[in-house]
């Protein structure tokens, strides 16, 4: 029989072929699994020299199986609105949950010096290894040298090309909205940013013009138009196309789709049977309550989350785990206004 203290979940996963999680349901006596997986993952675990509960709380607890672990995972933002890090955190409790991990978050403001404070507090904690989320998906520096626990950065990534970074496909997902205004009969699309310094700028952008070409279609104004990230914008470059010929216009946020419908429903342009807008984030408080409502693309930073969650345990487990970026897929949300 296996040695007990060497055996991980990870291990029985790769024997049996489902996810760490359904392991850790299994083992705990926890969740809906179907009975053949069930009996399948418990043969494996017995094996191997795990306990199983057979749905009680008698026999020792699957933490036996890996000494030392403190079953704690930080969480360390950038982010002081929660706007980007609670879909990645609820992402990551989907992975972390079944396994009774509990996470410990901290917000940094992006200040270096509280950032370092918050990693000696969660390595104080004892935490078996830190998400490090951010706020967009401009690089930031490694902490990883600081830590001496497993790091995965989830939507930020590392400047490090050795640290294990998630992000969402941005390039792919820029072209799926320009294939869909193209789906919906446009041929003259503009394309409305945010500040041109932006990784989210430069990647969207790029990829959006690369499908309008692919598509044959016309990049209306012949080139993207750069600003902020808000309606005001957005407003005031819709104001710069009037007298133009557009029937779409992808923009690479909900903030400034929001401004251009604005300004396109106050010329008397009817969104969507002149021009399609797509937007990016769909942020609800945003896409929603515009008249009428925003097609966007959804950057599933709940799958980020996700992913970031796996990844980590996979690391924590002792899995050798390739640096470098990955990402998640993003997916288009129709509505009224292409």
């Amino acid at each position: 029989m296996v040695n007990r203290r060497a055996v991980t979940l990870a291990d029985v996963a790769a024997r049996t072929g489902v996810s760490v999680g359904t392991v850790s349901k299994v083992l705990n006596g926890r969740g809906q699994i179907a009975d053949a997986t069930r009996q399948r993952v418990a043969a494996v675990a017995t094996d191997l020299g795990l306990s199983v509960r057979a749905g009680t709380r008698t026999e020792p607890p699957v933490r036996s199986a890996q000494p030392g672990r403190s079953f704690l995972v930080g969480v360390l933002s950038t982010d002081a609105y929660g706007r980007f890090t609670i879909p990645v955190l609820t992402g990551a409790e989907d992975t972390f949950g079944p396994g009774e991990v509990s996470m410990l978050l901290a917000e940094s403001r992006g200040d270096p010096i509280r950032e370092t404070h918050y990693v000696q507090t969660l390595l104080n904690q004892r935490v078996d290894g830190i998400v490090v989320a951010g706020r967009s998906s401009d690089p930031r520096p490694s902490i990883s040298g600081l830590l001496g626990v497993p790091a995965v950065y989830a939507l930020a990534p590392s400047l490090d090309p050795g640290d294990v970074s998630i992000v969402p496909d941005d390039e792919a997902g820029a072209a799926r909205a320009v294939d869909h205004l193209i789906g919906t009969g446009r041929r003259s699309i503009a394309v409305i940013s945010g500040a041109r310094r932006h990784t989210a700028s430069a990647h969207r952008v790029s990829s959006a013009t690369r499908a309008i070409a692919a598509a044959g279609a016309t990049l209306a104004g012949g080139d993207a138009l750069y600003g902020e990230w808000s309606e005001r914008w957005g407003y005031e470059a819709a104001t710069r196309l009037l007298g133009t010929e557009f029937d779409g216009v992808f923009c690479t946020s909900d903030q400034i789709a929001r401004g251009v419908v604005d300004c396109l429903r106050e010329a008397g342009i009817v969104v969507p049977t002149e021009v399609g807008v797509v937007g990016v984030d769909n942020w609800s408080v945003i896409t929603e309550a515009a008249r009428p409502s925003i097609t966007s693309v959804d950057l599933n930073l709940r799958e980020v989350g996700r992913q970031a969650a796996d990844l980590l345990m996979r690391m924590i487990q002792g899995d050798e785990v390739a640096g470098g970026v990955r990402t998640a897929d993003c997916f288009l949300v129709p509505r009224q206004s292409t």
